[in-house]
């Protein structure tokens, strides 16, 4: 994915782009754009690694709804927790409330805006 990465940041001169593992988000102020360097990056996955976009998964929207990327929906001045990632980390403490897992997962949350989902997690692990 390396040549991926040079493609995107040399040839189309991308200036706000992250990557992770199979994850990449690009900003932009202009709508157009966007759509234009997406179609030479459909283009370039596809002829050098056989790689298609997942169309349900590819979006071009306003930074104001937030971006969802790696487990949280980041915003212009904090980060929450994708809420489908939140159900999943209750489901399994629910399951499984040993002190690395409720560690591990109280780590994770750090990194957001998750005070609230802190405070259940420890009503969860006390009762």
């Amino acid at each position: 994915m390396n040549e991926f990465d040079q493609f995107v940041k040399r040839e189309l001169k991308v200036k706000f782009y992250v990557r992770y593992a199979d994850d990449f988000v690009i900003l932009s102020q202009n709508k157009e754009y966007l759509q234009n360097i997406l179609e030479q990056m459909k283009k370039f996955l596809k002829n050098n690694f056989k790689l298609n976009l997942h169309p349900d998964k590819v979006f071009i929207k306003t930074i104001t709804l937030g971006v969802d990327f790696l487990g949280w929906v980041h915003f212009s001045k904090h980060r929450v927790l994708r809420t489908a990632t939140k159900k999943r980390m209750l489901k399994r403490i629910n399951k499984n409330s040993k002190p690395e897992t409720i560690a591990s997962y109280k780590g994770m949350l750090k990194h957001g805006n998750t005070y609230k989902l802190s405070k259940v997690i420890d009503k969860l692990i006390t009762t």
